[in-house]
């Protein structure tokens, strides 16, 4: 972190960033028929010495999680929505597949039914990279309606394949301490199976886990982390299973104490701490609008 000046005196700060887009929900399913795909999570970027110029006001946007794909159809799940703070966007996370369907493409990817691939990762392209692949489901096995989904890619990992008998994991997210605490961000959501199969573990970081079909909805994502959502089950005797929800994701920007910052309405802050000694942190959780900083 560093405090420059510019020509004519006017001084400008540098900003520390985490930038999560949404996560992606899990694939919905029909009955009797193949699990759903876990949901990708959003986007992952972080970086330091942002340079701010005081006073001027920058674009801030929390990327709401997406819907879970619906039961009674080969449903893909919803797309996460960016987030952004001033030029850095964050994609949002591929929705993961519907019954026997192939992944979307996202910040990081969401994951295949079935034998059909997962979705890219970094979509669009940034470097670092933002995320990574969805898994696809399992390929091969004798218990055909058991095939679990792929798990969706997270921030840190890609998904793990479905198998002829359980759902893929989520990818892993990746740890961050730009708040003062270690936590995990932008966890893939498991993949869902069939009949009461185990369901894929969600991906460290939000994700959730995938539903086995018993009970038929894939667990939601955590809200401001980006995970993406557990894709649904299926069985014989339900109508299908509905993907779970991803998570919305998070703007969080540490600057040096000389400064504060000022964000207009319509979004929600996390009232700044000092956990992190010589600098102010501030935590976006919602919505969209501007902040200035001085």
């Amino acid at each position: 972190m560093q405090i420059l000046s510019f020509g004519g005196g006017n001084p400008a700060t540098a900003v520390d960033y985490l930038v999560v887009g949404g996560g992606a929900g899990g694939g919905g399913t029909v009955t009797n028929n193949y699990g759903g795909g876990g949901g990708g999570s959003g986007g992952f970027r972080t970086d330091t010495n942002f340079v701010v110029i005081p006073g001027v006001a920058l674009t801030v946007t929390i990327g709401a999680g997406g819907a879970g794909g619906v039961a009674g159809g080969a449903n893909d799940g919803a797309s996460g929505n960016n987030s952004v703070f001033s030029t850095i966007t964050s994609a949002g996370g591929g929705g993961g597949a519907g019954s026997n369907r192939v992944g979307v493409a996202g910040g990081s990817g969401g994951a295949g039914s079935a034998a059909k691939a997962g979705g890219s990762g970094n979509t669009p392209s940034t470097s670092p990279s933002q995320g990574n692949n969805g898994a696809s489901g399992a390929a091969s096995g004798s218990n055909a309606p058991g095939y679990g989904a792929g798990g969706g890619g997270g921030a840190g990992a890609v998904g793990s394949a479905g198998t002829s008998s359980a759902g893929g994991a989520g990818g892993i997210g990746i740890i961050n301490s730009i708040s003062g605490v270690a936590t995990y961000y932008a966890g893939g959501g498991g993949g869902g199976t069939y009949n009461g199969y185990p369901g894929g573990a969600g991906g460290n970081g939000g994700g959730g886990t995938g539903s086995p079909g018993t009970t038929t909805a894939g667990v939601t994502g955590t809200v401001n982390t980006g995970g993406g959502g557990g894709g649904g089950g299926a069985s014989g005797t339900n109508a299908g299973g509905t993907g779970g929800a991803g998570g919305s994701g998070i703007v969080i920007l540490r600057i040096p104490s000389l400064y504060t910052a000022t964000f207009s309405a319509g979004v929600t802050v996390l009232a700044s701490n000092s956990a992190v000694t010589g600098y102010r942190v501030y935590s976006v959780t919602a919505g969209t609008g501007t902040v200035t900083f001085n």
